[in-house]
């Protein structure tokens, strides 16, 4: 069995969480896949946009704690110590978090624990109506893992990310919504083509620009005003340089000149 499934079709990855017989609940073996594919997707420079989904009802329900082994599947590395492996855990979730493409997640069902934070690693959440979510942690004697600690203050403030994560509530699409976490709610039967216009929005525009555009956001936190105003700078002297703009330039030229005049109609 593939824990996970990858593919690339018209630059677009499109990852799969691949055990709906247990809600896409993440072992070791599945561990291991998705570290590959994101060590592939992260080396493909053809890829402009990443979509991570799930298959079955449910995103994902957290870790598996005793999953099943297939025979001939690799297992992962073995570690000495709990440390060890949770540190190789947050070495993949990382991954998936500082890649330089837009990233989104398909979300229905079940997002829970470690699920619910492989979500919010990627940029935009566009999730069913049926979705729901849950920082399940403290309910299992546990401490929230999958960098909701730092992603949570940061998305809802310090208040509701000590209400999500001490006491472990389940909460629908809609209040997720409310909260910050995530980017739009559909209907399940409109969920896909949510997706899909999101996708090609996203690839009608600048790789060069999205890439430098997340890193900016992603690093505000880190940085003062005035080194946000140089990295800005920085980058924007390099848009202004390539060639994607003096596309978009053109192209917006040519709409304005065709709207200002407009063919009129011949007789022959």
């Amino acid at each position: 069995m593939t824990y996970i499934e990858l593919s690339v079709e018209d630059e677009v990855a499109h990852l799969v969480l691949n055990r709906p017989e247990k809600k896409n609940a993440i072992g070791t073996p599945m561990w291991k896949a998705l570290e590959d594919a994101l060590d592939a997707v992260n080396k493909d420079a053809g890829v402009r946009v990443l979509v991570l989904r799930a298959a079955g009802e449910d995103f994902c329900v957290g870790a598996d704690l005793a999953p099943q082994v297939p025979t001939g599947e690799s297992v992962g590395p073995s570690h000495g110590t709990q440390l060890e492996r949770m540190q190789w855990i947050n070495s993949i979730v990382t991954s998936l978090h500082s890649l330089k493409i837009p990233t989104i997640a398909r979300v229905d069902g079940l997002a829970v624990g470690i699920g619910m934070n492989l979500a919010l690693c990627c940029d935009f959440i566009v999730a069913s109506d049926r979705a729901r979510f849950s920082e399940i942690f403290i309910r299992r004697a546990l401490t929230v893992d999958g960098g909701g600690s730092w992603m949570l203050p940061r998305l809802v403030g310090i208040r509701q990310a000590k209400r999500l994560c001490m006491l472990g509530e389940m909460i629908s699409a809609d209040e997720a919504l409310d909260l910050g976490l995530i980017t739009t709610v559909t209907d399940i039967s409109t969920l896909d083509s949510t997706v899909d216009k999101l996708v090609g929005t996203l690839r009608g525009y600048s790789r060069t620009a999205l890439t430098q555009m997340k890193t900016l956001l992603d690093e505000s936190h880190d940085v003062t005003f005035e080194h946000s105003l140089e990295n800005e700078a920085r980058v924007q002297s390099l848009n202004v340089a390539g060639d994607d703009f003096k596309s978009a330039v053109a192209e917006f030229t040519r709409k304005t000149y065709a709207s200002a005049n407009p063919r009129k109609d011949s007789d022959g």
